[in-house]
């Protein structure tokens, strides 16, 4: 039986030698059973490819869950050092957390670069100490850390390394981070984040004390509106990686897409009022965007 990154931490697997056998199937174990897993190894991707997706995914999990389940700021800040010399040791041959183990192996097939993980790391690392952004520029540079690095390791895990398909990726993924941060206003004031940018607050006369008393005026909806221009923006201006890629990759690049565009729909026909009600996909609209992303690319491909 395999433990979760937090129970792992105070357990005697911590301390002992792992093969790559077992490694591998822990990181499978971690990708399709962590509580919020998101099905990293789709269906529509390639067989071959899918145990390298764990293993990525579990390294992901495992930076997230540092950053987010401890409890502490300054024992996250801790443990995510660890995790980055973790990752050193990796690149240097000498990986010995089973996640490592697993990892190494997909980074040399795949020539991943490190910059990727050490990034990702460092938003978590952001996190513990930034709460608040001053303007879009602020949002987007923790976008460049915490959102497309993902893009970029998906990319190179499909073979694709260029500066074309890496702008086009930023893009998407940044788009998809700040639809997150849309959908979950709420949900991150709890962790006391604002991920809003202060000037938009500024900019239609709206206090950010908006949010913990749920008031959703037509200054905070100014507000809102906003912030889903500029994600809708980042989605079309990525949308062409995926008539750029393989067909299958390209499923998943317009579904995921399609779905944070649907997001941002969503908050507009709530009106803008993510304090009430989180807006959120139902299964029969995910059946419908697959469907729908499936056809598209089948069309153009006969096109």
């Amino acid at each position: 039986m395999f433990l979760p990154p937090v129970a792992f931490l105070q357990s005697d697997d911590a301390k002992r030698c792992w093969k790559l056998d077992e490694s591998l199937r822990y990181t499978r174990w971690l990708a399709t059973h962590h509580y919020e897993n998101f099905h990293v190894a789709s269906f529509l991707l390639p067989r071959r490819l899918h145990q390298d997706f764990y293993n990525v995914y579990s390294f992901c999990r495992w930076a997230d869950d540092l950053g987010d389940e401890l409890g502490d700021a300054a024992e996250s800040l801790k443990q995510l050092a660890w995790w980055r010399a973790e990752l050193h040791r990796m690149y240097a041959g000498a990986a010995s957390h089973p996640v490592f183990v697993a990892l190494q192996g997909t980074v040399a097939r795949h020539q991943l670069p490190a910059a990727c993980f050490d990034d990702l790391i460092t938003a978590f690392e952001r996190d513990q100490a930034k709460t608040r952004y001053r303007d879009w520029d602020e949002v987007l540079d923790y976008c460049k850390y915490s959102a497309n690095p993902v893009g970029r390791l998906v990319l190179g895990l499909c073979g694709y390394h260029d500066a074309e398909r890496y702008e086009l990726s930023d893009a998407t993924c940044t788009a998809l981070q700040l639809a997150n941060f849309w959908q979950d206003v709420a949900v991150d004031w709890e962790k006391n984040r604002v991920y809003l940018p202060l000037h938009l607050f500024e900019r239609h006369g709206c206090p950010v004390e908006a949010i913990p008393l749920r008031r959703c005026d037509e200054r905070f909806r100014a507000v809102m509106k906003d912030a889903v221009e500029l994600a809708r923006g980042l989605f079309l201006k990525g949308l062409p990686l995926a008539g750029m890629v393989g067909r299958r990759l390209a499923i998943d690049v317009e579904l995921f897409s399609r779905g944070g565009m649907k997001v941002l729909e969503k908050i507009e026909r709530q009106n803008y009022n993510v304090l009430a009600a989180r807006p959120a996909i139902s299964r029969r609209e995910r059946v419908a965007l697959l469907l729908g992303a499936i056809g598209r690319r089948a069309f153009s491909r006969a096109a």
